[in-house]
């Protein structure tokens, strides 16, 4: 074999039969990813193939578990601060000397793809004549879930290799696809065995020198223009566009640029097309939307670092090793079977504890309902479901407990009863046992007082419903050890979560948050404000729900009781002098979907799905406790609300309850669905810009301390300071 390039992410060997291996291979890197050296290397490697006659084919590998993971989106990012016009360029430049020069090499190429090729990897791909699959790969184009299209000529080799409506589904779409996906729209040519791709890409090759297959007519299909007419591109356009749309909402406008970039390029060639792609890319680059969707997707890779090495304390610990084997849930019912059912389904045992039958039978029944969902969907076998189920082991005594190595208090949110079980659990279980509860509201540090070894004791709040929402918050109280900490979040790593270590207060990180602008909402009715209008608007905002509807999902007696532990925290701003509707409501034994009545009526439709509707009852109830209606206005509504949700963010991280700004709006997003496409509370506000939001604030400042700006926030927008550099 002959060493044709050698550099840091690419190698480029000539085998004795004249076929050279193009090997990605990122040193420092546990993968391959077309970052600026990447490309740099690529565009060198192919002039050296190009340069060797003797080269009569070339087989594109990775020497790492996965082919192409996609561009580095930490670069990516860095450049945001180019122009439009300037992004175009780039792009355009990047596309003509790299990925092109690849595909117009005189030779037959091949690519041999392993593990995943995302994006750009994929892209890198399509400059192949021919693709070989492993069967256990998958590939896809994510950049829509970024807020951005596929920029390496994505939008423009795709539909001429498989057609502009399956372009439009995996693009438009985001998705991954696995390998007998790829190979029914023939984005791949073979799949087989991961053991034999390199020899099935050779193979290729070899049938394209031997005249077997004609690459050269293959690869002429990418340059021409899509062989549609009018009227069947308009048709397809237009209906992906309308389906698109309704998909994606307005929020999300990456989709529709994607569809509206192939239909202007299907009638040009290639390095037109080319061009095509790149304004499109550029235009979506600069967006807001892509900025934001960006950071969450670099703060997800923070959030997960951050947890990573919490989690590593465990292993370097004197008692280390994987010391969470089997963990336990105080408190069955259907919170406690989401989080046995949520243990179990990720590999750890866990015993589910309940002082009666009934809530035992509750909580293996949510259990029970969740993984026959997945089976039903053909996404589970039923004996994995047996297998599952088996790690969930009921009981109604401590018995066994000394082999317990976390337990989750999961009982009633009353800090007496959780104090009192606790305390009683901690008397069953070994020393160095850790003890958690997942309260949402009561404080880590008063439940500690009544424990022996408040050291092992931490806050483990989940969210509801435990399997749907990633995030989980570890609470720190003054006397809870770092390695109480460590090991909780390794045992929310292992279940699939997403933990956040923040301090102790009431409400902690995300109640807190968000107790201000529930409070604002009732505030809003109270003045007059029509409910069904401010989740309405809400809802336009971008939020899953308004927050009437929350009240009623969450449970109005839960929010009520929540509400109470928040103005006993902070009365100077949490606290009201009148009797708000959620009370109103609670008093009229309304609780929302748990009882079918709260703020709307629920009924269920021919799916067995819950279903809201308006109930004239509740304006009867509320009307005599409200001030005449005043019709306020979608973006009144918008900033009455948002801004005291703001103002707590900032007060969060200038009090030290989350660690970074990060920690803020990944809580926020991760924990009760803040908008993605707006980044969060502090980028929201970097967003309007930080002088703006304080004097839309002070315009409010009348109405209470919810809108009173933080002196450092005040100095922050008068330096021009930011929370976030990208």
């Amino acid at each position: 074999m002959t060493k044709i390039y050698s550099g840091q992410a690419i190698n480029v060997l000539k085998m004795d039969d004249g076929i050279a291996e193009l090997c990605f291979d990122l040193q420092g890197s546990s993968v391959n990813k077309l970052n600026a050296l990447t490309l740099k290397e690529l565009k060198e490697a192919a002039a050296a193939i190009a340069a060797d006659a003797h080269i009569s084919g070339v087989i594109y590998t990775s020497r790492k578990p996965a082919f192409i993971v996609g561009a580095d989106i930490t670069e990516f990012g860095q450049s945001l601060s180019a122009t439009e016009e300037e992004i175009a360029v780039t792009i355009l430049d990047i596309n003509m000397t790299v990925f092109n020069a690849f595909e117009d090499l005189a030779i037959p190429t091949v690519a041999a793809i392993n593990g995943i090729a995302l994006g750009g990897g994929l892209e890198m791909a399509l400059t192949a004549d021919y693709r070989v699959m492993a069967a256990d790969a998958k590939i896809g184009f994510p950049e829509t879930k970024l807020g951005i299209i596929p920029g390496y000529g994505g939008t423009t080799r795709l539909p001429r290799l498989i057609g502009l409506d399956n372009a439009i589904e995996w693009i438009a779409s985001g998705a991954e696809y696995k390998a007998k996906a790829a190979l029914a729209v023939a984005i791949v040519d073979a799949v087989v065995a991961p053991e034999l791709l390199k020899e099935a890409a050779l193979d290729l090759v070899r049938q394209c020198r031997a005249g077997k297959l004609d690459y050269k007519a293959r690869r002429q299909e990418k340059m021409d223009p899509l062989k549609l007419n009018d009227t069947e591109a308009m048709m397809a356009i237009e209906t992906a566009k309308a389906f698109v749309a309704s998909k994606a909402g307005p929020h999300y406008p990456a989709p529709i640029t994607a569809i509206k970039v192939m239909q202007a390029a299907a009638k040009m060639g290639r390095d037109d097309a080319l061009k095509e792609e790149a304004i499109g890319v550029a235009r979506m680059a600069k967006s807001p939307v892509a900025k934001n969707l960006i950071g969450l997707f670099l703060g997800d890779q923070l959030l997960s670092k951050t947890a990573k090495a919490w989690a590593d304390k465990v292993k370097t610990a004197k008692d280390g090793g994987d010391i969470i084997a089997l963990g336990a849930v105080l408190g069955a019912g259907i919170m406690g079977g989401g989080i046995a059912y949520q243990s179990a389904l990720k590999g750890t045992s866990i015993v589910m504890k309940d002082i009666a039958q009934a809530g035992i039978d509750l909580g293996l029944s949510e259990a029970s309902k969740l993984l026959s969902k997945q089976v039903e969907r053909g996404r589970m076998a039923p004996d994995k479901m047996a297998a599952i189920l088996n790690k969930i082991q009921p009981t109604l005594s401590y018995e066994g407990f000394k082999n317990i190595d976390i337990v989750i208090e999961a009982v009633v949110e009353n800090p007496k009863v959780k104090a009192a079980v606790l305390s009683e659990v901690e008397g069953k279980i070994r020393e160095e046992t850790i003890l958690t509860s997942n309260t949402s509201t009561i404080s880590i540090d008063y439940l500690a007082e009544s424990l022996k070894r408040p050291e092992n004791f931490c806050g483990m709040h989940f969210f509801n419903p435990v399997h749907k929402m990633p995030l989980v918050e570890i609470i720190r109280g003054k006397k809870t050890s770092e390695q109480a900490v460590a090991k909780t979040v390794a045992y929310a790593l292992a279940m699939g979560k997403k933990p956040v270590v923040v301090n102790d207060c009431p409400g902690f990180l995300v109640n807190r948050m968000l107790a201000p602008y529930m409070g604002s909402f009732m505030d809003l009715v109270k003045r007059g404000a029509d409910f069904t209008k401010i989740d309405r608007a809400m809802e336009k905002f971008g939020w899953p729900m308004g927050p009437a509807y929350l009240f009623d999902v969450v449970g109005i007696d839960t929010g009520v009781h929540s509400g109470d532990v928040m103005s006993d925290g902070f009365p100077d701003r949490m606290s009201r002098d009148y009797k708000s509707s959620a009370e109103i409501l609670f008093e009229a034994n309304r609780y929302g979907q748990k009882n079918g009545k709260g703020y709307y009526a629920y009924e269920t439709d021919k799916k067995g799905r819950l279903k809201k509707v308006i109930d004239p009852d509740v304006a009867d109830l509320l009307a005599p406790h409200m001030g005449a209606a005043v019709d306020f206005s979608d973006q009144e509504i918008i900033d009455l609300l948002m801004i005291p949700l703001c103002l707590e963010a900032v007060r969060c991280l200038e009090d030290g309850i989350a660690a970074s700004a990060t920690d803020v709006d990944m809580s926020l997003i991760y924990g009760i669905g803040f908008p993605p496409f707006r980044g969060g509370a502090l980028h929201y506000i970097q967003d309007v810009g930080l002088a703006t939001f304080v004097a839309k604030a002070d315009k409010y400042a009348e109405l209470g301390a919810f809108y009173h700006p933080t002196d450092k926030l005040r100095e922050m927008a008068t330096k021009g300071d930011v929370f976030f550099t990208f």
